[in-house]
């Protein structure tokens, strides 16, 4: 099914993922898991062309994460 549609795979790095759970967590007060915002990483830092002004939507999941774990997430420097 992957080989037939899809069409491209976007990657992002670790302290994308965790600069982006620390948005959702500070701004909208909504905590996600490292996986449940791969989406929103991507647009945000770049791996997907957006064009300027274009209304963008992202699915947002996974409020599973352990809490000493989240913690430890968003402290990272």
């Amino acid at each position: 099914m992957i080989q037939q549609k899809v069409t491209d795979i976007l990657t992002v790095t670790d302290p994308q993922l965790v600069e982006t759970m620390k948005f959702f967590g500070e701004r909208m007060k909504i905590v996600v898991e490292p996986t449940g915002c791969l989406g929103a990483a991507a647009v945000m830092h770049g791996a997907l062309a957006v064009p300027p002004g274009a209304r963008v939507g992202v699915i947002l999941s996974g409020g599973n994460v352990d809490l000493k774990s989240y913690a430890g997430f968003i402290t990272q420097t």
